[in-house]
């Protein structure tokens, strides 16, 4: 598939018909995030995989926003193997887990898999439910599954500004 056609048709898909993603398709994905650039190449990321009941039921205990997908990666980072930018205020956590989940979200898109960046949850809760390591920040949930019959984007998925009032030289 062409890059400008996975990134133009790739939506966040809000209704899965619960199949399971085919294990090649998924280490494709997975294999996509661990590709993904990262500051100082420190590869923070974490990347669990989220298939039993009884994790999928801690999910569905913390969001209501799983909309079926049997499998949800839990994207973390460990927040004390991140590199720190000058001035000390920021470090590259954050940004480098969303490279990370970006590149899988796409790669899914690519696999011909539909998913759904999820952030509408309290990370801090959803860590100790699944009993994660202390050092390690969730950034996202990312459902991904097949999208159910009659599933579509949102009406506004398309609606972008154009580049001029979001560019500007200097």
């Amino acid at each position: 598939m062409e890059f400008s056609d996975v990134i133009s048709g790739r939506y966040s898909c809000k209704r899965f018909d619960g199949r399971q993603v085919e294990n090649e398709k998924l280490q494709a994905i997975l294999q996509a995030g661990r590709l993904a650039p990262t500051a100082k190449n420190l590869q923070e990321q974490k990347i669990y995989i989220a298939q039993s009941q009884e994790s999928l039921v801690k999910i569905d205990s913390v969001t209501p926003c799983r909309y079926g997908a049997a499998t949800v990666l839990v994207v973390a980072f460990n927040k004390k193997d991140v590199f720190t930018y000058p001035g000390g205020v920021r470090d590259s956590g954050i940004e480098d887990a969303t490279i990370v989940a970006t590149h899988m979200i796409l790669a899914a898109y690519d696999e011909g898999v539909d998913s759904c960046w999820v952030n509408f949850f309290d990370p801090d809760i959803l860590a100790d439910k699944l009993g994660l390591p202390e050092e390690e920040e969730i950034l996202a949930l990312i459902d991904i599954g097949y999208a159910a019959q009659g599933a579509r984007p949102l009406p506004n998925h398309s609606k972008r500004k154009p580049l001029s009032q979001t560019v500007k030289k200097i």
